[in-house]
């Protein structure tokens, strides 16, 4: 599965939302899973978008044909748009599908490895940040990707935002030492994402 992470900044949020709900037109595109978004609770007027596609020619298929059509509606409503594909490593608990209805929350984790620390990155994501994460209450289902450049992205879906920060409070610092995160990232960037149901797909 191939995961699309898009992020701007909006400079007309009206315009924006409305232009957001066309993209509805990716209902019936071939390979197409579903896509969601909405707003960085930590960022003003930054809105996040994650779209899912079976395989990377489905989506090139549609970036060639239909893309530039749905987007129209939503040009000169936003700025420094920035779009990154990652392939689907493994799942954060176990079946990972991409629904949003049933989350409030959405927390994405962007990171660039040290070259000789990939491997062991990908070992700790596996053996102690999933079982952290799977074990904790509202947490609904997650995944990691990777693309070219030892860039990873871990994203997770939660019941609220609640639920989001007690994991955060209680957890993150014992578990980043455990891990020896700072052994193996190169940079980090993170945002917690207010889903708007308007904008599933």
């Amino acid at each position: 599965m191939l995961v699309k992470w898009i992020r701007c900044t909006v400079v007309d949020r009206r315009g924006f939302e409305r232009a957001q709900r066309k993209w509805a037109g990716l209902l019936g595109e071939p390979g197409f899973r579903g896509q969601g978004g909405g707003w960085s609770r930590i960022r003003p007027g930054v809105a996040h978008v994650f779209a899912f596609w079976e395989s990377r020619p489905f989506y090139d298929s549609f970036m060639a044909r239909s893309h530039d059509r749905l987007a129209a509606a939503q040009v000169g409503t936003y700025t420094k748009p920035q779009a990154k594909l990652f392939e689907h490593r493994f799942d954060v608990k176990t079946g990972f599908e991409p629904r949003f209805t049933d989350a409030d929350v959405v927390r994405v984790a962007h990171s660039r490895i040290h070259e000789e620390r990939v491997e062991h990155y990908a070992l700790m994501q596996e053996k102690v940040w999933n079982p952290a994460m799977a074990g904790s209450p509202g947490m609904l289902r997650g995944l990691f990707g990777e693309a070219p450049g030892h860039e990873f992205l871990v994203l997770s879906m939660w019941r609220s935002a609640a639920e989001h920060g007690k994991y955060r409070a209680e957890r993150v610092e014992r578990l980043a030492l455990r891990a020896q995160i700072e052994a193996d990232v190169a940079a980090l960037t993170g945002d917690v994402v207010d889903l708007e149901p308007a904008w599933t797909v």
